[in-house]
């Protein structure tokens, strides 16, 4: 959507969004690009295996699972979870739930049970679509889930799932693609709040298109010849999803698809070249890590864009960036419910360090108080976007009080605090919330103390982000035991494993403290603000 230009002021007043009445994420991904079978996808197996995918490919695919579904019952509106790391069937389900006007639910292979069952129930989700140890992970909650009707495994029949490569095999790959409005819902992303259960961000079809100037702007002007994307982030996650897969795929830009089991930095470098990456999202604790372990250029590496959004960089890194991946790093930023509204170019102007950047074309980003009225440059206040906007979500999955409380008027309260220079950047202060930002993932202490909670020993507890070099934050966990029970390195492990195999891996508190009390309001709720201020405790 963005046409090149030779400054932001010109980028900005050329712009105008081009949001058809009628719109499908599913087939503009696939059908535009069918003739003639060009290169889509290139994964690559954990044993070195490579898979190549032409779009005609992924069209096809996603036809014949589409009448799987139907002749399992799945009608327009019914949610359709995927639990898969990076992998072409991700994207095929994806892009089928999109063509039968399904709403797909992505999910993280690393959710434990309790947080899979919660989003799985939530959503009323009919199906799923994963693979072997997601399908033994399911047989566990199965009896929780009324609704869920049918677990698809991509491994072969395994636990009550059902062979998904051998039904597809026997069904047609002739689909006609449902008539979708680009209002129509057509996915929900589960977000952390800081309180209470995980929120389902619902987003209709015009999200992609939403998306689009929000990645051509950092990833400077793409598509360009031979660009080709990658990102370590899950496709689970808005960022890898929406940042990278479906915005890609909107152009005819090739993705690559691997997934480490464990973020390796010299092994990225490698796949980068080896690949001919020219395009990457790379979260900021990716590039640290990276950081780590190189300061001069990988042989055969060949950026041409690199975009990282999540935390801001500074000064060393941005330079670590540009003189050790050859390129400057454009940052980004932005959230589920409204994602990829700010946003530095170097092309456009030159990097402030610290600073976000500025509005993405098509986005109306302010700085405004508590009654939304837009405060002076240089004012701390709430970083806002105003409604209707492309991007924005259509509304917190059956929790409309929660989406009421997300707005002022028309401006839509991020939650983050920030306030503008007189040139226009935007900087990032803060959070008013208790959001914890590990690793690229915005952690809601609120699931995690409730899981914390179900232990034997666990009386009462608060969890809050406190400073870590690499991950921006880790969790911290300050628990008050039961009467009669001691607080031993033992049982701290323990505590940590019990949130790691309920929850997820990046969720469980990596520090723990056992107290005596917790600060509290007069009301009883826990003073999160004082456990930061002595989290170094």
């Amino acid at each position: 959507m963005l046409q090149r230009a030779d400054t932001y002021a010109d980028l900005v007043a050329q712009f105008r969004w081009r949001i058809p009445g009628r719109y499908n994420i599913g087939t503009d991904v696939c059908d535009r690009h069918a003739p003639g079978n060009p290169l889509a996808l290139i994964h690559l197996d954990h044993d070195g295996a490579v898979q190549r995918y032409g779009f005609d490919d992924l069209r096809r695919l996603s036809n014949r699972f589409a009448n799987v579904l139907a002749a399992h019952g799945l009608t327009r509106g019914d949610r359709i979870g995927v639990l898969l790391p990076q992998a072409p069937e991700t994207a095929i389900a994806h892009i089928t739930g999109f063509r039968a006007g399904l709403i797909t639910i992505p999910l993280f292979v690393l959710f434990g049970p309790d947080a899979l069952a919660y989003r799985l129930g939530n959503s009323g989700a009919k199906a799923v679509v994963t693979d072997r140890a997601g399908a033994l992970l399911l047989a566990g909650i199965r009896e929780s889930l009324p609704a869920l009707e049918r677990i698809y495994c991509i491994d072969g029949p395994e636990a009550g799932a059902e062979d998904f490569h051998a039904l597809c095999a026997r069904a047609s790959d002739a689909f006609t693609p449902v008539d979708t409005a680009a209002d129509d819902p057509a996915v929900i992303i589960y977000t952390s709040g800081t309180t209470g259960d995980p929120k389902g961000a619902l987003h209709a079809h015009r999200v992609l298109l939403g998306h689009l100037p929000g990645v051509e702007m950092p990833q400077r002007f793409l598509p360009q010849p031979g660009d080709r994307f990658w990102t370590p982030a899950d496709w689970a996650w808005i960022g890898g999803l929406f940042d990278v897969l479906l915005p890609a795929l909107h152009h005819g830009v090739p993705v690559v698809s691997h997934r480490a089991k464990k973020f390796d930095p010299e092994a990225a470098f490698r796949l980068m070249a080896e690949q001919a990456v020219r395009n990457v999202f790379l979260p900021p604790t990716a590039m640290k890590l990276m950081r780590q372990t190189r300061s001069t250029p990988y042989p055969g590496l060949a950026m041409r864009s690199v975009g990282t959004g999540g935390e801001s960089l500074g000064a060393e890194m941005l330079a670590w960036g540009e003189a050790v991946l050859g390129v400057p790093i454009n940052e980004f930023y932005g959230q589920t419910e409204c994602n990829l509204v700010v946003s530095s170019c170097a092309d456009l102007f030159p990097a402030r360090p610290g600073a976000m950047g500025r509005p993405v074309p098509g986005h109306d980003v302010r700085i405004v108080d508590g009654e939304g009225r837009e405060v002076p440059d240089g004012t701390t206040g709430h970083i806002a976007v105003r409604r209707p906007d492309p991007v924005m979500f259509l509304g917190y999955w059956q929790n409309p009080e929660a989406t009421v409380r997300k707005f002022i008027g028309d401006w839509l309260i991020t939650g983050d605090l920030g306030r503008r220079d007189p040139d226009g950047f935007l900087w990032f202060v803060g959070r008013d919330d208790d959001v914890i930002t590990s690793a690229g993932y915005r952690i809601g202490p609120g699931e995690i103390e409730d899981c914390l909670l179900r232990h034997p020993a666990v009386a009462l507890c608060g969890v809050v982000g406190v400073p870590d070099p690499v991950r921006t934050e880790a969790v911290k966990a300050f628990i008050v035991l039961k009467d009669g029970v001691e607080g031993t390195p033992d049982l701290a492990r323990e505590i940590q494993d019990f949130v790691r195999t309920r929850l997820a891996a990046h969720e469980y508190p990596r520090h723990v403290a056992f107290v005596e009390e917790l600060p509290m309001t007069a009301t009883g709720k826990i003073i999160r603000r004082a456990l930061r201020e002595r989290g170094g405790d």
